[in-house]
């Protein structure tokens, strides 16, 4: 069946150079983005009952810019002025950069990772005497505590933001021929939203294997997925499969 319609689980890309307009361009499709979850703040009274007291720490963990938007809200709501000394290490590029919009970066002392939290890792190893806050959502990827505990660093784990299923309802009766997914978060909200969802002649891609099993495990038929040698991002895969379904 050819592709005209798809569905990305995941906000409109910022950029004019996304790859997701040029691939909607080149093959003459319609691709329209909808987030299936958002992100909503822990309030500080429950944050408060994890006993975390943000002066005991000497370095702060960043691996998204949600957790520096939410470690900075929860500072200024507990009234915490963050010292000049702390240090950060985030976990790439993009989170160093948008760690700008609350500190002076060249006056502060920043590590930065290799997008990977392993790479990271050997940052926070060099600095084994300090004291590390995580700041993190209500679902956390087992790899990081496991690494950390590794390392053997003295380290807390502080939730300040959970991940929410988002309303879905004006889609019911909408229908795409591609639904793309990222994470197992996605596909919660899916079934979340639609319980009684079939899949039908909807195609389903996905990126990475923890969504490939959570596909998997409610039945459902995974048509692309991604990375792969071959197509190491999702807009690779979706052009190649495209251009296979629409030349027949």
């Amino acid at each position: 069946m050819k592709v005209k319609t798809i569905l990305v689980s995941q906000p409109a890309p910022k950029a004019e150079t996304s790859p997701y307009f040029d691939l909607a361009d080149k093959q003459k499709v319609k691709i329209d983005f909808r987030s299936f979850i958002h992100v909503e703040g822990i309030p500080v009274k429950e944050v408060r009952t994890q006993k975390v007291d943000l002066s005991n720490y000497t370095a702060i963990i960043l691996t998204s810019r949600n957790a520096v938007d939410h470690f900075f809200r929860i500072a200024e709501e507990m009234r915490f002025t963050v010292p000049d000394d702390m240090k950060y290490f985030c976990q790439s590029e993009a989170v160093a950069y948008y760690l700008q919009k609350y500190v002076v970066y060249r006056k502060r002392k920043i590590y930065v990772g290799n997008r990977t939290f392993p790479e990271l890792t050997k940052l926070i190893k060099k600095h084994k005497d300090e004291k590390f806050l995580l700041p993190s959502s209500d679902k956390l990827k087992a790899l990081i505590p496991d690494e950390l505990n590794k390392l053997g660093v003295d380290w807390k784990r502080a939730d300040l933001y959970r991940t929410v299923v988002s309303d879905l309802s004006d889609l019911e009766n909408v229908f795409y021929d591609i639904l793309v997914f990222f994470s197992p978060s996605g596909i919660d909200s899916l079934f979340k939203n639609f319980p009684n969802f079939k899949q039908n002649n909807t195609r389903i891609a996905v990126f990475g294997n923890s969504t490939i099993k959570a596909v998997e495990d409610r039945g459902l038929r995974v048509d692309i997925a991604a990375p792969t040698p071959e197509t190491p991002s999702m807009t690779m895969a979706l052009e190649k499969y495209i251009k296979e379904a629409n030349k027949k």
